[in-house]
């Protein structure tokens, strides 16, 4: 479809009414419409396995679902089964749902580097608790964050440091620093900058790019030595890297570690798992100082932890975890080699691990653009394609990943018009799309 053909009346005006009633017109900044391009931001309807339908009635293959959360696909069988059931026997008590307990179970003998978990409903409640729980223990105030990697937490201890710091106390943000990936001098460094100071160090362990040789283990005998807690943010490395997450992977092992994203499969659930002896000061079995870790209302509720379960038993008896990565080559390959075809190869980059692709436009200078992402995104939506990354999930097909790359190709057919030109702006539709932090709207 041509993209001056492609319109979305009803979803431009249901975008109005969002923004109507809710700051910034979505519940997630980075599902703003300002990460779409102007007036071509689909709102929608419905979704089925690795597709999703608009208000207009358009169908998407869609990449990176619900910001790499549903792993398995939209209304995967066995998570819908497992959800339903409980929903049938109630979903909170005024006690412990014997779920809780089975729920603990399965998730520790899928990471087994673990010896307790506790969950709750978001990632931003697990990394804060972990960054807590780091400070009790060692009497520290100071955070260590890895500054190469985009987000922790929507808590005060690292928003302050980012672009969108408004109404955060400077005296708050002076508490967290920031360590470079991959770089271990740097981090002793700092850690003998702030002797004593450092609560813990918290990370990503892969992203866009593999640990250098070595670099986890430096890290845990960095920690170890200078006596600050390691914690594995795995929000997205959990179980798309290996059942057991990256820790599994490359086989070090954190002080603490915290799951989601691809634990619900779409349904709000996320953990907190660690060293017993660490995660105890937040229980009952201690004589120290009592440690709120995490206490929340809906933190247990039934029908979540069916779903993790059953995306834990899915993941481990189905593959899944392999069956991402062939997919994510196959895409990888695709696109790369459409985009090579068409003379555009040094300018759409895919990078990542397999299972977790992104990729990057530049510009005639080989500069990140963002008049160039919008125009890409323009085309891949025409063509039916909802891809802010490339993140795949286990339902999509060969077919899907075919079509994917057809319309990549379509696409990279105009980027090379536009670097010719030198100037995409004839093909952007409106104002480019917007990095999510920023300071200003």
């Amino acid at each position: 479809m041509d993209t001056e053909e492609f319109l979305l009346p009803r979803s431009r005006l249901a975008n109005e009414r969002l923004h109507a009633l809710i700051p910034g017109g979505a519940h997630t900044y980075a599902k703003g419409d300002d990460q779409y391009p102007e007036n071509l931001a689909p709102v929608i309807s419905r979704g089925s396995g690795a597709h999703v339908w608009d208000i207009d009635g358009n169908r998407y293959v869609e990449y990176g679902s619900g910001l790499r959360s549903v792993s398995l696909g939209h209304t995967h069988p066995r998570v819908i089964e497992a959800v339903r059931r409980e929903l049938d026997r109630g979903s909170n008590f005024v006690r412990p749902s014997i779920v809780e307990v089975e729920a603990a179970e399965r998730f520790l003998a899928t990471v087994p580097t673990a010896e307790m978990v506790k969950f709750a409903k978001n990632g931003s409640d697990a990394t804060t608790a972990a960054v807590r729980l780091a400070r009790a223990a060692t009497g520290r105030p100071r955070v260590a964050v890895c500054g190469d990697h985009p987000f922790y937490s929507v808590d005060d201890w690292f928003i302050g440091t980012t672009p969108m710091s408004a109404g955060i106390p400077a005296a708050t943000t002076e508490l967290t620093v920031a360590f470079p990936y991959g770089d271990l001098a740097a981090t002793e460094e700092l850690l003998a900058r702030h002797r004593d100071e450092i609560a813990c160090l918290i990370l990503e362990p892969a992203t866009h790019t593999e640990p250098p040789p070595g670099y986890l283990a430096g890290l845990r005998e960095l920690a170890d030595r200078h006596g600050c807690v390691l914690v594995f943010d795995e929000m997205i490395t959990g179980f798309r890297w290996s059942e057991a997450g990256a820790q599994g992977l490359y086989g070090v092992v954190p002080d603490l570690s915290t799951f989601g994203k691809a634990l619900g499969n779409g349904f709000a659930v996320s953990a907190l798992a660690g060293r017993r002896d660490l995660m105890e000061l937040g229980g009952l079995r201690h004589s120290g100082d009592r440690v709120f870790l995490l206490s929340t209302t809906h933190g247990a509720e039934t029908h979540s932890l069916a779903a993790a379960m059953a995306v834990l038993s899915t993941y481990t008896e189905e593959g899944v975890t392999a069956r991402l990565h062939a997919l994510g080559e196959r895409l990888a390959a695709g696109v790369r080699e459409a985009a090579a075809a068409m003379g555009v190869g040094d300018h759409l980059v895919v990078r990542g691990r397999a299972s977790n692709l992104v990729f990057a436009t530049l510009d005639e200078n080989l500069r990140p653009s963002q008049p160039y992402r919008t125009l890409f995104l323009r085309q891949l939506l025409a063509g039916g394609v909802l891809a802010p990354s490339f993140v795949v999930s286990d339902a999509l097909s060969d077919a899907d990943i075919d079509h994917t790359v057809e319309a990549v190709a379509r696409a990279c057919a105009v980027y090379r018009k536009a670097l010719d030109a030198a100037d995409p702006a004839p093909w952007l539709g409106g104002q480019p799309v917007k990095p999510v932090f920023r300071r200003r709207v």
